[in-house]
């Protein structure tokens, strides 16, 4: 929790009396809570007001859960000098569509990366909708160099980065 004192933004506050938390490592992420300075890993919580596990599916359960009962949460920690733990990363980066369709963004972003034309790209789903959306940075040079072999010619209008 966030102190009303602190005036530091970009962290979630420290632990509170109710709710431990402590980092598990992930190595294939190169994430260990033996980092130095700062130590990092996935944020595991435990506490009393915590859910414990969904209903009529132990399946779901333990894929939230580890063998010590602490719940996953699939955000990367980091905890800074003060002690507060700041949100660096997930550890599965996806999103469901409304029709229940699991999306993995950074698959379909380095696929559409690897077009010459494509400097930079984001992709962004909602749960309450049923398609995503891509974000794309051209890049300016292999645009250009294509519309001059293609005969093409770019303006200001039709190409705002020229």
């Amino acid at each position: 929790m966030t102190d009303a004192e602190d005036k530091d933004p970009g962290h979630v506050g420290g632990p509170v009396e109710a709710v431990k938390f402590r980092l598990k490592d992930l190595p294939d992420m190169n994430y260990l809570s033996t980092d130095k300075p700062y130590p990092r890993g996935e944020i595991c919580m435990d506490g009393p007001c915590l859910f414990k596990g969904y209903f009529k599916r132990p399946d779901k359960t333990a894929e939230a859960h580890d063998k010590e009962g602490w719940f996953l949460t699939g955000d990367v920690g980091v905890i800074l000098p003060n002690g507060s733990l700041k949100i660096i990363d997930r550890c599965k980066n996806i999103f469901k569509l409304s029709q229940g369709e699991y999306i993995a963004p950074e698959k379909i972003e380095g696929v559409l990366s690897l077009s010459n034309f494509i400097a930079q790209a984001f992709l962004y789903g909602d749960s309450i909708k049923h398609c995503c959306v891509a974000i794309m940075v051209p890049d300016e040079e292999a645009v250009k160099k294509w519309a001059s072999q293609n005969s093409k010619y770019l303006t200001k209008k039709s190409f705002p980065l020229i």
